[in-house]
C-alpha cells in the first residue's frame, strides 16, 4: 500500500477499530453512532468503501461481518503528522512549536513533556 491519506470519516472508523478489533458491523454501528452520531447506513457504506480501498478487511463470521484495520494506526498517524506539518508548517516542526508557544497553547506538563522527548532524540531515543 503506497502513502496512506484518510478522511475524518476513515479516521473515525480506523480508530474505532484500533482500539478493538475484530469488530462486527452492529458493534462498529453502535460505537460509531455514539462517537460521531453516526446513521447506520453511513457506517455500512463507508466500510464498503474503506475495503474497496483496502484500509479494512472483512471477514464473513456466521451470518454478519467482522472488521479488522488492514492499515497500521502508527504508520497512518506519522503519515498524517507529516502531511499536517508539510500543509501548514513547511514541514518545520521548529514553527509549529513557535507558533504554539507564542499563543500560549503550552501547559507546563506539555513544556515538561516536549523537555523529555528530546532530552531522548538527544541521547538516541526515538520514543517517549
Amino acid at each position: 500500500m503506497g502513502p496512506i491519506k484518510l478522511t475524518a470519516s476513515e479516521w473515525s472508523v480506523l480508530d474505532s477499530l484500533w482500539q478493538e478489533n475484530p469488530q462486527t458491523v452492529m458493534q462498529l454501528v453502535s460505537n460509531l453512532g455514539k462517537t460521531v452520531g453516526w446513521a447506520k447506513s453511513t457506517t455500512i457504506t463507508t466500510l464498503r468503501r474503506m475495503e474497496e480501498k483496502g484500509l479494512v478487511r472483512c471477514e464473513m463470521v456466521g451470518k454478519g461481518k467482522s472488521y479488522t484495520p488492514a492499515v497500521e494506526q502508527e504508520q497512518a498517524e506519522i503519515q498524517e503528522t507529516r502531511s499536517f506539518l508539510d500543509r501548514v508548517y513547511r514541514g518545520s516542526v521548529g514553527l509549529m512549536m513557535s507558533a504554539m508557544a507564542q499563543r500560549q497553547e503550552l501547559s507546563p506538563e506539555d513544556i515538561a513533556e516536549l523537555r523529555d522527548i528530546l532530552r531522548k532524540a538527544e541521547e538516541g531515543g526515538t520514543r517517549s
